[in-house]
């Protein structure tokens, strides 16, 4: 079963050169509902290649399934793994073949999950493209770009604990541990000099347990000793503890690296009767990805908690 990659990008809108976030949620649900009514000339736009918009609906909720048509002078063909014929593919003249990538709209910042079918399916690029080239929202030009999970290293200065840790470090940032005392530098530092040149990724979880508060402290702890090594990390992560005057505690997820938020997801093309579930698969695929990735979707979109 193949794997494919889930991308998050957030709609934002240009004025005067500069791209600024939508400060509400855009009728995303509106607009899918009236483009499942539209003739196919009305979701097609036509620049340096020719994009076609569709709607599926799944579990009583629109999809955006955006398709790249396929020039007329391509090659095309279909070999029979049986018997090794090879068939050429002509288009008619009202039929097209069409590369093509599923996009969920997220009920919260503005957000899209994309799917590509392949290498030429659209990017999100070409989704801004078409958006922009039906006038998706008249007087509007969109743009969309990755969703950027932004480091938040200063948050590590008040935060009273950290109940999950995860740390990817590749080899060449080992050497920055030599002098660092506390637990997670020595882990680090122990598995750089057992195995060699590695990249080494840990996750510490302490549990939610008011006997382990100790734990959780001297966890933030050792992430601050370190923050300066991870902040240039592959991949750093941690929940951290709050606690406010009333003795209550709020936990939040910070992203101590910049990083395009992504997922890889194993999407399966057929179900057990060889019926085609790509679309659907892709779907659950983005959703579940969604899901995973909300807090910090919603902390690099600025949408608030859920």
């Amino acid at each position: 079963m193949k794997e494919r990659t889930v991308g998050f990008y957030e709609v934002v809108r240009m004025k005067d050169g500069e791209a600024r976030r939508i400060p509400t949620q855009m009728d995303w649900e509106g607009v899918l509902s009236d483009l499942s009514q539209a003739p196919v000339t009305a979701r097609t736009y036509e620049g340096e290649s020719q994009m076609v918009g569709t709607i599926a609906t799944y579990n009583m909720q629109d999809h955006l399934l955006l398709h790249r048509v396929k020039d007329a002078g391509e090659w095309l063909s279909v070999v029979n793994w049986d018997t090794g014929d090879l068939r050429e593919l002509e288009q008619s003249a009202h039929e097209g073949y069409v590369d093509t990538s599923v996009i969920c709209f997220l009920p919260f910042g503005n957000i899209v999950g994309i799917m590509q079918g392949g290498v030429s399916a659209p990017s999100h690029r070409a989704l801004e493209t078409w958006l922009n080239g039906i006038r998706i929202f008249p007087g509007d030009e969109l743009q969309v770009r990755p969703v950027v999970a932004h480091a938040e290293v200063e948050r590590l200065k008040t935060a009273s604990g950290a109940s999950r840790v995860e740390v990817k470090i590749m080899a060449n940032k080992m050497g920055a541990l030599q002098d660092r005392k506390g637990g997670l530098a020595r882990t680090l530092r122990v598995a750089g000099d057992a195995y060699g040149e590695i990249s080494v990724t840990m996750i510490i979880s302490v549990p939610k347990k008011r006997e382990l508060k100790e734990h959780r402290e001297h966890l933030l702890a050792d992430l601050e000793e370190i923050s300066d090594v991870v902040s240039g990390a592959e991949r750093a992560r941690a929940r951290l503890i709050y606690s406010d005057p009333g003795g209550t505690e709020q936990t939040r997820l910070v992203e101590l690296v910049e990083h395009s938020i992504t997922a890889k997801k194993r999407v399966p093309a057929t179900d057990q009767a060889g019926n085609s579930i790509r679309i659907v698969s892709a779907v659950d695929a983005i959703l579940s990805a969604a899901i995973e990735h909300e807090d910090a979707l919603r902390l690099a979109a600025d949408a608030g908690d859920s």
